[in-house]
């Protein structure tokens, strides 16, 4: 069905076609049986303290506004995470903003955390109560002076409502953002994090989504601060402001973050050096050029507890999930795996 409509949809600019996408999704009726598949329940997994029935999620960026994340669930993801959400609203970067590289099978955008704002999008959460794994993205505002307060109030915002939070410290779109890798930033950042979670009667879980532009010893700094202040998870990787030689499509030269098939090699490489630091102590989420059952993989093996996709989705269509669920359980039956767990972290023993 996709390949038929796709013509129509790539002859839309990028962000209406998104804009399409999620209209369509709020009138979407199809029942969830048509994108599960015999066998799935090897697929089971419990992430962040939540049984969730495969670790396929929806990465942030794609429902921006927490609108149609139950929807989502519907055509077979395992989990969702919505936003960026920041606590104001805001438009966002000057449009072209979005560039599709078909060439590349890859995105470069340069959004800018554009959302309805994290008053507005908690009422949503609110009165629209997830039907499996919710995760809030949260950041700053582009005009604000303090992004580390941004980043407190919008956690103190979802911490009662969204399974896990994740702190985006690695947007190549907002300057200044990516300062929190360096190690006395984030210390300051993640020790006024717990400072909210320590005070807080609900248990739940904050995560960290970093960068593929960091060098070894940044990745070190990283990890020890994790562990120091006990971060539940790690998102590996965002999009790459780098990684432009091999490009071949004529928007390879826009500015923005990179993503798709060119940086899935690179996360992957960064899901192994995280996962052989932190040494399976916490849950890794692999995100970066997954679009097929092989990909996902490939990531679980290298330690993802789960992948999470976005580009995939876009040149793939809504069957995307069905069919790497499909291939996954192949994968896992070829390889002599019960279950999806036991294949995590398999490729480097």
């Amino acid at each position: 069905m996709f390949s038929f409509i796709r013509p129509f949809i790539f002859n839309l600019d990028p962000e209406r076609a998104h804009d399409l996408a999620i209209k369509s999704l709020k009138y979407n009726f199809l029942p969830s049986n048509l994108f599960s598949v015999p066998g799935e329940e090897v697929l089971n997994t419990n992430l962040f303290g939540k049984e969730i029935s495969n670790p396929i999620g929806l990465a942030a960026g794609f429902d921006k506004s927490a609108e149609v994340y139950n929807e989502i669930f519907k055509i077979g993801f395992g989990f969702v995470e919505v936003g960026t959400v920041t606590p104001k609203k805001q438009f966002g970067n000057e449009k072209p903003r979005i560039f599709r590289l078909e060439k590349d099978k890859a995105l470069i955008n340069r959004l800018g955390f554009n959302n309805d704002g994290s008053e507005v999008i908690r009422k949503r959460i609110e009165s629209n109560i997830p039907s499996s794994l919710l995760g809030v993205n949260i950041g700053p505002n582009k005009d604000t002076d303090n992004m580390t307060n941004d980043f407190l109030k919008c956690a103190e915002i979802f911490f009662p409502i969204g399974d896990y939070i994740t702190i985006n410290i690695s947007s190549p779109n907002t300057k200044g953002l990516r300062d929190f890798h360096n190690e006395d930033d984030l210390k300051k950042l993640l020790s006024k994090i717990n400072e909210i979670r320590e005070k807080s009667n609900f248990k739940k879980s904050f995560l960290l989504k970093v960068s593929p532009d960091l060098d070894n010893s940044q990745i070190t700094g990283i990890v020890n601060l994790i562990l120091e202040y006990k971060i539940d998870g790690i998102i590996l990787t965002n999009t790459t402001n780098k990684n432009r030689e091999n490009l071949v499509d004529a928007n390879s030269k826009e500015t923005g973050g990179l993503s798709g098939k060119p940086i899935k090699d690179l996360s992957t490489e960064f899901v192994k050096k995280f996962y052989k630091e932190l040494k399976g102590k916490i849950p890794i989420i692999g995100v970066g050029g997954v679009d097929s059952g092989e990909s996902a993989f490939e990531k679980i093996a290298a330690g993802a507890s789960a992948v999470q996709l976005y580009t995939g989705l876009i040149y793939k269509g809504p069957n995307i999930v069905k069919e790497i669920k499909k291939d996954l359980i192949e994968i896992l039956k070829s390889k002599g795996f019960k279950n999806i767990n036991d294949a995590v972290g398999s490729s480097l023993n």
